[in-house]
């Protein structure tokens, strides 16, 4: 039975324990294990028109291979900026957008950080993934595994521009960071262009939702704009098809296994109709946007986040969310995800917003800030 101590004993044994580096767990426990996600990371939206603008300067002051290792601006989370996570995008996952002009090459390196590219404008680029060269062109999504050689050459007359998505920050937590350029530049290639996207493309998609096996890498690299719309047009001519929370989506599969194409990272896209709005749901995992096509606004956590055609925003863990189409046109939604990771360490969960008939309440429209 415990003996009763003065306020001035209590106090001091606190002090002596912050001393020694040791913690009262009866006081803290609610701070160590929440009762659900708890997080730094913020919504933000960039507007495409800027990171142009920026990456184009960048390629009147920089050279490839020369001046930097490659050409990118990437996406910056004021909200992790904060906490001096630079290059975070979310907690997890990093955005940039690279830019290669006509005649330029990036030459080869690998990482431990795997990586997906998504072109959003140009064409005549390729990527080779292990020796293995793929043309570039809008739309299409293009894998680089963690420690596969890749590099990248322009052969076109226009600017090219693309997304890359890494898992920067979860590499980093864990502390398993490794980069290595390939000495001499630019890996031997072997394989003939386009190969496996032209042998195997035809199953790298499937319905969000489908039963998935893990596997690991996927057979083929360049999952192709023109399969992945058709695929989308084809669940959006019955309604039957349509996911409540998604609108008419598909995930990129690897399709020897059902798995999703990369381990690390999710891609997904979305296809909303004119007018189509969906109901708002969260997650554990967060994500980061590309709009490809359309205009439209997304609902996040009450805040309103208007998109139009090239738009890039960040979709924190754990938040209601709701997307709409305010276009005439298809609008499509691009993402990547840290959702494979979650559910490889059984830590995915999400739930329905029940109020409202599962639309949120608009309580403030973003406005973009400035760190001064």
């Amino acid at each position: 039975m415990s003996r009763e101590k003065s306020e001035e004993e209590v106090n001091q044994y606190y002090e002596n324990m912050k001393r020694d580096l040791v913690g009262p767990l009866w006081h803290d426990l609610g701070h160590m294990v929440t009762k659900e996600p708890v997080h730094d990371v913020e919504p933000y939206l960039w507007k495409w028109e800027t990171i142009r603008d920026y990456a184009l300067t960048a390629g009147e002051i920089l050279e490839p291979g020369k001046d930097a290792e490659r050409r990118v601006v990437y996406l910056q989370n004021p909200s992790l900026l904060k906490r001096g996570l630079v290059g975070y995008g979310t907690h997890t996952l990093y955005a940039g957008i690279q830019l290669l002009l006509p005649g330029e090459m990036a030459p080869s390196h690998h990482h431990s950080q795997t990586a997906v590219r998504f072109i959003i404008e140009g064409d005549g680029a390729y990527t080779a993934v292990n020796g293995e060269r793929s043309y570039m062109e809008r739309g299409d999504m293009i894998l680089t595994p963690a420690w596969t050689w890749h590099e990248h050459k322009h052969e076109g007359t226009e600017p090219m521009f693309w997304m890359d998505g890494l898992d920067v920050g979860l590499v980093r937590t864990l502390a398993a960071s490794f980069f290595e350029p390939y000495e001499g530049g630019f890996y031997p290639e072997e394989p003939e262009k386009n190969y496996s996207a032209e042998k195997l493309a035809g199953g790298a998609f499937a319905p969000k939702g489908e039963e998935k096996k893990p596997g690991y890498p996927s057979p083929i690299f360049n999952y192709r704009w023109e399969r992945a719309q058709y695929e989308l047009q084809r669940l959006s001519e019955s309604q039957d098809n349509e996911d409540p929370y998604d609108a008419y989506a598909v995930e990129y599969i690897n399709p020897t296994t059902g798995g999703p194409a990369d381990s690390r990272i999710g891609t997904m896209m979305q296809k909303l109709l004119p007018g189509q709005d969906t109901k708002a749901h969260r997650h554990v995992h967060s994500a980061i946007y590309h709009v490809l096509e359309g205009k439209g606004y997304t609902v996040i956590n009450g805040e309103k986040f208007e998109w139009a055609k090239g738009d890039f925003f960040i979709l924190p863990p754990w938040s209601w969310h709701e997307h709409v189409n305010e276009g005439t046109e298809d609008a499509y939604l691009f993402s990547i995800n840290d959702k494979p990771v979650m559910e490889k360490l059984e830590l995915e969960f999400g739930e329905t917003y029940k109020e409202n008939n599962g639309r949120q309440k608009i309580e403030k429209t973003f406005e973009p800030s400035a760190i001064v």
